[in-house]
This record gives C-alpha cells, structure tokens and sequence, in this order.
C-alpha cells in the first residue's frame, strides 16, 4: 500500500497526530521472498520464474514491429497496453514499485477506532456521498448519513419514486453498506478507557446507537444496516463467481513457502464451496441488461464514478483509516470487477494464463480481507444486538 500518495482533490489538511492512527510497515526481512520478487500480476511460481524471459519477449515484439522505433515509441506502446489493462478495473491501484510503496501486515494493524474525527473525516464522506453518488435532484445537501437529516428523508424509497435505474439505486447502497460496515468497525473495536498506558477496547454501545438508532437517526439507521446486508450479498456472489479462476491448477498464490502456499489455496478453495453453498445471492443479470449502447454507456459510468471514489481514499488524514478504508473500497471494486466478466471467468483456459480476465495479488488481497471484514460487521451486529437487550 502506498500511503503517501497526495489527495487528488483539495490541498492537504495535515494527517493525523493521534498514536492510534500510526501504521507499523512490514520489516524487510519479514516479507515473504515469493511476493518481494513477483510483480503484481505474478503470483504463480511459474510466473515469478517466467518473468526475464516475459520482458525479452516482449522487447522482440516491440522491435518487430518497426526496428526504427525509438525507446519514447516502445514506452508509449508499453503504456498503451497498461492503460487497456487498467480499462476493467473498478479502482484505483496502488503501484507496487513506487518508492512509497510499503508492504504491511494487517494482523499487526486491527482496524478500530482511532479518533479521527471531525471536518477532515466529514469531508471524506461527504466528497464521496454529493460528488460520486448518482442521484435523483430533489435530493439537498446534506446526503451525508451522519448529518443531521431534514425530517428523515427515505432515500431508497425517493429513489424508486423518482425513476432512478437499479443500477444507481445500486450504486448508492453499496457506498451506504461500505459506511455502515466501517462505522460498525469503529463501534465495536472502540477505545474505552487508557488507564497507565494500557488501553482498552471494546465494543461502545452509545456510540453504536448514536449512529444506527431509529430515533436518534431519525430512520436511518435501519435502512444503513439493510445496505450492510446488501453489500454482504454483492461480494459474495462475486466470491462464488470468481472460483472457478482459482480453482485452476495454474494458479499457485505463492510466496516461497510450498507448505503454506498449498495450505492457503486449500483455504480458499473451502471458502468458495460455502459460498456456493449459498443460493439467496444478488442477481446482477438484471443489471445493464438494456439496449447494449445504453448499457455499455451507463456501466463504463458506474466504473468511473467508482473509481473517483477508490481515488478519495487518498485524501483520508489518518494512516490506518486510509490503510482499511483503501482496502475495503478496492475488495468492492474487484467484487464489481468479477460480476461483469462472467463471460470471460467462464472461458478461462485451465493450464495457462487468461489476457481476457485477471486479477493482481492486490485485489485477490482485498477481495478476500473485505469480504471478511463484512463478515465481521454481521457478527458484531449481532453482538450489539445482545449487548441493547442486557442494557434495557
């Protein structure tokens, strides 16, 4: 992850001071020599091994077709290719060989409240929910779900009753439930006291009402915590689709570790058979299923409004909430990545790379690291929910 990267949007507002928004990188010596090696892309041995030989490959390309190009006309063509690859993506990639690039381990970064608050974190949201979100115009500012609401506006049903597409109705749910599911995070992993520097964390209960409650939302919250389950819905049908391309044989997730490599795709090869197992998944069929200009026209839309969202997380103060928050959003731009190339899943060659669909160890990272923070938020759902019964 690259957290350096300035924000695109408004001149820098300082980044967090608090100790909690800190991130610990990953030291040298602890990465594996399988990921230091490879290229994004790269994840299988064979990959890794193939790599000199790829580049000269494709030097020989590129002096075949004219001998007389120079090295601006093969780095332009270089750059054209990257660019058709960058065409599928839903998000914002982090360059891995970017100076600022560091490799960090999320067990030793949890995800929980720090205390970054106020404007700066407001305007993050409040960017993302007025300049990304389609919706109809009777909608005022504020959109914002945490501002205070004018008479508790119910935003799916104006949504319906103004004629707004699914896929817009879509659109604003899965960037609702993203909220819910953080704010749900902050919650429950919430510091509670710091009593001779060893703090303590835990789930605040006040804080869970002040954000979900009916009436101290006036409704909202409900329909935030629906969006939650929606979104839930979205990346696990993308997980159950995007099986069969990891269940290839060419597909190694290596690090260097033969034993832990087999060990990990085990793993995820069990957690697509439960999500199998699974039938009540959305059906995105049912989305850009128009006249085929239309449909392509509104999807490349969809993309690009997502993506601008991918590019906000950089404009986040505190390191760790733009560590999770970049991660969450790239795991939902590769779920929307898989639903719209079931064709291309579907005729992936079983013994040799696919050019037609592929993910990067990134978003095979986000992918599966998001989903399970969903995942954590039903749980921990569910525990708020045992923990308002036992207060009242």
């Amino acid at each position: 992850v690259n957290l350096k990267r300035p924000c695109p949007f408004w001149a820098d507002d300082g980044h967090c001071s608090i100790k909690d928004c800190h991130v610990e990188p990953c030291p040298e010596s602890k990465i594996p020599v399988g990921i230091k090696a490879g290229s994004s892309n790269k994840y299988s041995k064979a990959a890794n091994n193939s790599k000199e030989l790829e580049d000269c490959e494709q030097a020989n390309k590129l002096g075949a077709v004219n001998s007389t190009l120079s090295n601006q006309s093969k780095e332009a063509f270089i750059d054209w290719a990257r660019y058709d690859d960058s065409q599928d993506h839903f998000c914002e990639l982090d360059d891995e060989r970017s100076p600022d690039a560091q490799y960090v381990d999320l067990l030793l970064n949890p995800e929980r409240y720090t205390g970054y608050k106020g404007p700066s974190a407001w305007r993050v949201w409040n960017s993302i929910y007025e300049e990304n979100c389609f919706k109809p115009r009777s909608v005022y500012r504020p959109l914002n779900p945490l501002a205070p609401s004018r008479g508790g506006l119910e935003f799916d049903g104006l949504f319906s009753r103004t004629g707004l597409c699914l896929e817009k109705r879509v659109f604003y749910k899965l960037i609702s439930g993203l909220h819910a599911s953080i704010n749900l995070h902050l919650c429950a992993n919430y510091l509670l006291e710091e009593t001779w520097g060893k703090p303590r964390w835990g789930p605040n209960v006040k804080e869970f009402t002040r954000r979900f409650d009916p009436i101290e939302t006036k409704g909202e919250g409900p329909r935030r915590l629906k969006n939650l389950y929606f979104l839930y819905l979205i990346e696990l049908r993308a997980l159950s689709k995007v099986a069969p391309y990891f269940e290839r044989s060419v597909v190694d997730l290596y690090t260097g570790n033969g034993h832990e490599d087999a060990e990990s795709k085990a793993l995820l090869l069990d957690i697509f058979r439960d999500t199998k197992s699974f039938h009540m998944h959305f059906d995105e069929k049912s989305m850009f299923a128009g006249d085929k200009k239309g449909a392509k026209s509104l999807k490349e839309e969809f993309r690009l409004h997502f993506k601008n969202i991918s590019r906000i997380m950089d404009c986040v103060g505190c390191d760790k909430c733009r560590l999770w928050g970049k991660l969450q959003t790239q795991g939902l731009g590769t779920a929307l990545k898989i639903l719209f190339s079931e064709k291309e899943i579907q005729s992936l060659p079983e013994n040799s790379p696919s050019k037609g669909f592929q993910l990067t160890r990134q978003e095979i990272v986000a992918l599966v690291n998001a989903f399970g923070r969903l995942s954590t938020s039903i749980r921990e759902l569910q525990n708020f929910k045992v923990l308002l019964q036992q207060t009242r």
